[in-house]
């Protein structure tokens, strides 16, 4: 019989970013690992880092709860190694998300935000009807969820705020591209 994989990257994701939070509340790590547009090529491993930085502690806990949320789904979903790999790249890509529609390169980003969006964007193609909570309140399809939630970035890209918009929608689009591509591959191999 055939083992679900168990979430692991979701679990060391989050340990990782509560990890840098603390180190973040005692140091001035952020100087060195957040990503600043401006610096992409000065600082080249910032898009990547700046995934584990939060901004206070809520934005770390909301964070955190979604990843919890939809990260264990989806790693249990397609395996450690292809999680651990969506994750990643779709932060980054997020990251670059927020360098090519930011109005003032010089502002940072941090979070894990593009890389949650593309963990949803994936789960919203596999699985578009599990039923999610949205802001724990009220029930929607995944797929819906993610409409709305992309809907409100979209809208948000002409609202000045502190919300890297577009980190989370070039992070949704990696993990539906992703999604897409598995949904394929599941139907050219039926054993996936």
């Amino acid at each position: 019989m055939w083992d679900e994989p168990k979430p692991r990257w979701t679990y060391i994701f989050i340990a990782t970013s509560i990890a840098f939070y603390i180190l973040q509340m005692i140091s001035n790590i952020e100087i060195y690992l957040a990503y600043i547009p401006a610096y992409t090529i000065q600082h080249p491993w910032t898009p990547l880092t700046a995934i584990f930085l939060h901004i206070n502690l809520d934005h770390l806990l909301f964070n955190m709860l979604a990843l919890l949320i939809f990260g264990s789904i989806l790693e249990k979903r397609i395996g450690n190694q292809p999680f651990f790999a969506l994750f990643i790249i779709s932060g980054i890509i997020g990251n670059l998300g927020y360098l090519i529609t930011v109005s003032n390169p010089m502002i940072p980003v941090i979070g894990a935000s593009g890389a949650i969006y593309g963990v949803m964007g994936t789960l919203a193609v596999l699985e578009p009807f599990r039923l999610v909570y949205l802001y724990g309140l009220m029930p929607l399809p995944m797929a819906g969820a993610a409409i709305l939630w992309a809907l409100g970035d979209i809208r948000g890209l002409f609202t000045p705020s502190n919300i890297a918009h577009g980190a989370h929608l070039a992070g949704m689009l990696v993990g539906l591209l992703y999604g897409l591509q598995l949904k394929n591959r599941s139907k050219t191999n039926p054993t996936w």
